[in-house]
């Protein structure tokens, strides 16, 4: 099964890559460079060391943004998943963060915070904070009543069941929102770089763009996604390590 999945992964990794190369050959665009070309320019912006200079400085509101909205998220939506009260009054204004546009919304962090490294973690956090707290008390919200009662039911204080038996049975859920706040938190640091001011891997887009250099632009989008998608595969390994036992408990009931 591990093979098999393996195998559609590399398959549909060349369907992708062989459509993009054949559309750069056509091509679809004269600023559309083949796959190939692309390749060649991200190799170039390696051996150069431009690519890992870039990424120093994009990582920088990447990872802080991401774990302010990790800490905070997950507890903001337990907290909105045990209570009622807390939840109507906080629960809109991260569906309106979710749902927003963020272009909209940089001016006024610019007018705020400047132009640094702050403006750029607030818009990590606006990109993948309602994602955390809106899965986070999803899952808190929907645990099981019968397995509440029957943690009552054996005298467990407050604090026990939402230990023992709440945060065990939304941390699959909160796992989620996790990957998918991660996801959107990369959106989130490139376009801070490309709105904001243009530094890391978005200078080099911005750049590149600016030269017509367009496979290395493309060599640029083509590494945050391949960085992105690596990382997200690393977070679902540990989830399925974790979560490994909680799985096989619920087959087996």
């Amino acid at each position: 099964m591990r093979n098999r999945t393996l195998s559609l992964k590399i398959l549909s990794s060349v369907l992708i890559f062989g459509a993009w190369e054949v559309a750069g050959r056509v091509p679809v665009s004269f600023a559309f460079p083949t796959f190939l070309e692309s390749m060649a320019a991200l190799w170039t912006l390696t051996i150069e060391g431009t690519i890992f200079t870039a990424y120093v400085e994009t990582l920088k509101p990447l990872v802080v943004g991401v774990m302010i909205s990790a800490f905070f998220g997950i507890g903001l939506g337990v907290w909105i998943g045990l209570s009622r009260k807390f939840d109507w009054f906080v629960s809109p204004i991260f569906i309106v963060m979710q749902s927003a546009p963020l272009a909209a919304l940089i001016p006024l962090l610019i007018m705020v915070y400047g132009i640094g490294l702050t403006s750029k973690v607030f818009v990590v956090c606006i990109m993948a904070m309602p994602v955390i707290v809106l899965n986070t008390s999803g899952a808190v919200r929907n645990t099981s009543v019968s397995i509440i009662e029957m943690g009552k039911s054996f005298l467990g204080t407050r604090r026990e069941i939402i230990m023992k038996i709440i945060m065990p049975s939304a941390s699959p859920i909160i796992f989620v929102g996790l990957r998918l706040g991660i996801s959107a938190g990369f959106i989130g640091a490139i376009l801070s770089e490309l709105k904001i001011t243009p530094t890391g891997v978005g200078d080099i887009i911005s750049y590149s763009r600016s030269i017509a250099d367009y496979p290395s632009m493309y060599a640029a989008i083509f590494s945050i996604i391949l960085l992105a998608v690596l990382f997200l595969n690393i977070l679902e390994r540990v989830e399925v390590m974790i979560f490994k036992g909680i799985n096989k408990g619920l087959v087996s009931d």
